[in-house]
């Protein structure tokens, strides 16, 4: 089996004289689009119609184009003629801010949308985009300022977004005297062998001082960006501007934010447990985290790339035939890029390719249970872009809280499927590595969400040394973690290795993450509940992620996540297992 992905649905190569055609369609759509909208024609409906039908052949031009160039570099760093591709749809995506500006204003001027909506069948069916646009336009710059705002961009936080990648994908680590990827060296924490986790901990670590000062700098770069363009678009805080990308409201996020806060010392207790297990008096230290433990005697399974395919392909089935088959086709038709490589950058994506129906999969396999359910989580964002397919481009755009919700839930369903015929000492080890995972996604999480506000609010009056990063990041750590964790062996760099905070436009890129493991495993329990009649109501509520409000989507399937209740009983089901893991580490 071929474990690289296949990007030849796009592009041949960097040769391809289609690219250049691409391009050049692309460019005198953009043209066009600025001649129409210089001279709008505020409340005609066909106009309006004319302009949603362009945005729609640009959007797949520039999807197209932009994945070709996004994937070569993300699975090699130094392909030159991908970074120069990228490097000119960057100019272009300037240009496509300010058509999508122009438009935001024309929707904002147009005072019977309403009543066009109504009428024009084109127009209704994308009337949660139409609504959003009237919104923002409360939320526009300058008009005589931005253009030259996005292009700055260029300068400020895309190359400084640009400049963390590189440095990320090219750090080589100093391993027991081999000079390996980074990627390849924090894969280790997953490692059977403790002296092998602990060396490339400490190895990492090290590394880092290599690229701190140039990390520091992109950080401070980027947040100084975000803090501008807040005050510029007129939003109160940088988070306020997350929680309008996010299609997300305040008494959500901090009702999901209490009951995460209230259950912090359970997962102390579980880490507690962990370190007691491996031998540690004072904590976890920070490379045991992702430590895989077992009952005496049994020896966890590892998995081949077959065997984790095999898997997957058959427990999803049992909850729709349809997805088991959509996982198979994803690997016969290679859309998965498996294995860690240098130039390869870590963590892994689902990228989707909509207008070619399809996605792709980078992951960086290296053969646990851990990165089998990673494969599941990914593809569960690929049948999440299945599932809207055929929706106009305009309402394919899930936000981020709701983007998580099918990786979640086939997390949870495999977790479940496997454990059914799981024995004890298999259970035991399912039921830690899902804590190890929900820890990540609700502790560290927490953690970032601190980290994040702390230098937001630092950044507003100064630059951030390298120093003062790394105080902030072990306090955040220390205020989520707590006790959990050995105060002396933390990870004071995870502001340099965390891609997610150098995201230009994208600030908080962490509490979405907690919102969708919380959310994914709310909307499991609805399948548990109602069973097979739940799944075309499942199926649904993803196409619909896109064209709705946060709060009125979870409703639809009977969730209030405005309540802090339901992120309590979410909480309840982790916090749960927590206590099973206890007890069966004590039998």
């Amino acid at each position: 089996m071929d474990c690289t992905w296949d990007l030849s649905v796009l592009y041949r190569d960097f040769q391809d004289a289609q690219i250049e055609k691409d391009f050049e369609t692309l460019e005198g759509l953009m043209a066009a689009e600025e001649a129409a909208l210089k001279e709008p024609k505020v409340g005609d409906a066909a106009f309006l119609e004319e302009r949603m039908a362009r945005q729609e052949e640009i959007s797949a031009l520039t999807e197209k184009l932009g994945n070709f160039a996004q994937l070569t570099l993300a699975a090699d760093a130094s392909n030159e003629a991908a970074q120069q591709m990228d490097d000119r749809l960057n100019m272009l995506y300037v240009k496509l801010q300010l058509i999508h500006s122009a438009m935001v204003r024309l929707v904002g001027k147009t005072q019977n949308l309403d009543e066009m909506m109504l009428r024009s069948k084109a127009l209704n069916e994308v009337r949660f985009c139409l609504e959003r646009m009237r919104d923002e336009a409360g939320h526009l710059m300058d008009e005589a300022a931005e253009k030259w705002v996005r292009r700055l961009s260029l300068s400020g936080g895309q190359a400084f977004s640009n400049l963390r990648d590189k440095l990320d994908a090219t750090l080589t680590v100093d391993y027991r005297g081999q000079q390996l990827p980074l990627s390849a060296v924090r894969s280790m924490a997953y490692d059977p062998d403790e002296t092998v986790r602990k060396d490339a901990y400490e190895a990492e670590i090290a590394s880092y001082a290599k690229i701190e000062i140039p990390m520091a700098a992109a950080l401070n770069g980027v947040k100084g960006e975000s803090i501008t363009l807040a005050e510029a678009t007129h939003y109160p805080s940088v988070l306020d501007v997350s929680l309008d990308q996010s299609n997300m409201d305040r008494a959500t996020l901090e009702a999901m934010l209490q009951a995460m806060k209230e259950a912090m010392p359970a997962f102390r207790k579980y880490l507690r447990k962990k370190a007691q297990l491996l031998g540690h008096a004072n904590g976890l230290p920070f490379y045991d985290l992702f430590a895989p433990i077992a009952r005496p005697g049994f020896k966890p399974r590892t998995y081949t790339i077959e065997e984790a395919r095999e898997t997957l392909v058959r427990e999803m089935s049992k909850f729709q035939p349809a997805m088991g088959r959509f996982i198979d086709r994803a690997f016969e038709n290679r859309w998965i890029d498996v294995y860690p490589r240098e130039g390869k950058g870590g963590g892994a994506f689902c990228a989707d390719l909509h207008s070619l129906e399809q996605s792709r999969v980078l992951t960086n396999f290296t053969g646990s249970f851990s990165d089998v359910s990673t494969i599941a989580h990914e593809l569960g964002h690929a049948w999440h872009n299945e599932c809207m397919k055929g929706l106009p481009f305009a309402l394919c755009g899930a936000p981020m809280p709701l983007a998580e919700t099918a990786s979640i839930f086939n997390e949870t369903m495999l977790a479940h499927v496997v454990r059914e015929s799981a024995t004890p000492d298999e259970l035991f080890t399912y039921i830690e590595g899902d804590l190890m995972e929900c820890t990540q996604v609700i502790v560290d999480i927490y953690s970032r969400y601190l980290f994040e506000s702390a230098v937001i609010e630092g950044r507003k009056t100064h630059t951030l040394s390298v120093n003062e990063l790394k105080s902030l990041m072990l306090k955040a750590q220390d205020d989520s973690y707590g006790d959990g964790l050995d105060p002396e062996v933390r990870h004071p760099y995870m502001w340099a290795c965390k891609s997610h905070y150098y995201s230009p436009g994208l600030a908080f890129y962490n509490f979405p993450y907690a919102f969708g493991q919380l959310f994914g495993k709310g909307v499991f329990a609805q399948y548990l509940e109602k069973g097979e009649a739940f799944v075309p109501t499942y199926n649904q509520l993803l196409r619909s992620c896109g064209s709705g409000m946060v709060a009125d989507v979870a409703a639809s399937v009977g969730i209030d996540v405005r309540s802090v209740d339901f992120w309590r009983k979410s909480l309840k089901v982790i916090t749960d297992e927590i206590d099973q893991f206890i007890a069966l580490a004590d039998a």
